[in-house]
């Protein structure tokens, strides 16, 4: 299972020691023996492990700092300022939805095959360039060049797409790459530490995207993210350590074998389900907030993000307290934490009908950030810890597609009904959703099943 012994380089905090190409560091041995079949895990002393974990942290955070300034400062305001329908906007965001969907247990089962380092840089290439597309076609349709309203949807939601495709790489290789390093004591608490990352991009981006839009204009954000996802790929590809020795026609074989039917089996099928049902939630609530937040308040256009982007830097810092500081304190088993990060998210979303002024809409922020701070590394472990070693590329595919998969229909649930059929009735659709989540977790998830056992932990 690798890569070509390119990129012999070490991350650490001690003084830089270099790899023969011709020599077999530890952690190749240690990753031969996983692909052979065997669940030894790999050295867990080695000093560049923690390295790789922060450039993973950082790249996620790059994502998280677009994707966040994307829906909150610069897409809602956008098709308003062009005429789309609030519904369209939405659409864009499904497209890509389902194209994440779709490819993230691909590209989760190629890194299996040729290495985390080379699938996690294609998909921060993928990312940068559909930025730069959004950028274009923004751009195009804001000076005139483009005013058919179809032909507009059709740029955005084609350049958005390319996200969907090859950026869905990046998340199922660094959670895999992560799975690879990691004990199943420290698996939670590591997978939580670089999916914060994706969370401090969430805290960066809204605060940037204000400053930017009211400084540079609307479409300066997508400019700047593109930038900075492309170099992000060409760290991934040149300083992440990854040595990997070819697997075996008979490993490949064992290794698809165990991986059909990986998604319905009775350890893992409660982890994606709950998965689906927690995009479809967050999904109607993060995409009407925005364009609840510009009729609540009466504002639109550029000033629409002077008042999004502060809120959503809250919710992200809920979700960095959550991950950072409850999680590691609380040690709260993956099932529990999956029931209990449902409190706060059926009150923000309860709170997201009565509220009239700023300060509540923060609040409401707060709260879903806090909730999905502690659902999402609950189901995240549980699903790498319900599975062998040599499954947690596939599994982590799995996870990262069921992520997005209720982002599809969201438009439908969400932005549709706001606009046609009653401006609170996807806040009560995603609040009773997640009362039936917090029961599915309680009695669907059999106990010990993705859960740390210390019996196995070599």
């Amino acid at each position: 299972m690798i890569v070509p012994q390119a990129a012999c380089l070490t991350l650490g905090d001690e003084p830089a020691r270099s790899f023969s190409c011709l020599d077999k560091p530890d952690d190749a041995a240690d990753e031969e023996r996983m692909s052979e079949g065997s669940k030894e895990p790999p050295d867990l002393s080695r000093p560049d492990r923690r390295g790789a974990f922060f450039l993973l942290f950082f790249c996620l955070m790059a994502i998280g700092a677009g994707n966040t300034m994307l829906i909150a400062a610069v897409l809602p305001p956008l098709s308003r300022e062009v005429g789309l329908p609030d519904w369209m906007a939405g659409a864009v965001f499904a497209l890509s939805a389902f194209f994440w969907s779709a490819f993230s247990p691909v590209w989760g089962k190629q890194s299996n095959r040729i290495g985390r380092r080379p699938i996690a840089a294609l998909g921060l290439a993928g990312y940068s360039v559909s930025m730069l597309l959004l950028y274009l076609s923004g751009l195009a349709a804001m000076t005139g060049a483009i005013t058919s309203t179809l032909l507009i949807f059709a740029c955005l939601a084609i350049s958005r797409s390319f996200f969907g495709i090859f950026g869905s790489g990046t998340n199922p290789a660094a959670q895999a790459y992560v799975a690879d390093r990691t004990s199943q004591a420290e698996r939670r608490d590591e997978i939580a530490f670089i999916s914060s990352g994706f969370s401090v991009g969430t805290v960066v981006g809204p605060a940037f995207a204000a400053a930017l839009v009211a400084t540079a204009g609307i479409l300066s954000p997508l400019l700047l993210t593109a930038v900075i996802a492309a170099i992000m790929a060409a760290l991934i590809w040149f300083r992440l350590p990854e040595q990997r020795e070819p697997i075996t026609d008979a490993t490949h074989l064992d290794m698809e074998t165990n991986a059909r039917g990986l998604w319905h089996s009775r350890d893992v099928m409660p982890f994606l389900v709950f998965a689906v049902c927690l995009s479809l939630a967050t999904g109607i609530l993060t995409q009407v907030f925005v364009f609840s937040v510009m009729d609540k308040l009466n504002v639109g256009g550029p000033q629409a993000a002077q008042y999004t982007g502060p809120a959503f830097t809250v919710g992200a810092m809920a979700v960095l307290l959550a991950q950072l500081v409850l999680i590691p304190r609380m040690k709260m088993r993956n099932k529990t934490l999956m029931v209990v990060g449902c409190v706060p998210l059926v009150l923000g979303a309860l709170l997201m009908i009565v509220a009239k002024d700023f300060a509540t809409l923060v609040m409401v922020q707060f709260l879903l950030g806090l909730g999905q701070g502690l659902a999402r590394p609950g189901f995240s472990s549980g699903a790498s810890l319900a599975v062998s070693p040599q499954l947690q590329g596939n599994v982590a595919g799995l996870v990262i597609s069921a992520n997005g998969m209720g982002y599809i229909v969201t438009p439908f649930f969400g932005l549709f009904v706001y606009q046609y059929v009653g401006a609170n009735i996807p806040f009560m659709i995603a609040a009773g959703l997640l009362v039936f989540m917090a029961l599915y977790a309680w009695f669907a998830l059999r106990d010990g099943v993705g859960e740390f056992d210390p019996d196995e932990d070599l």
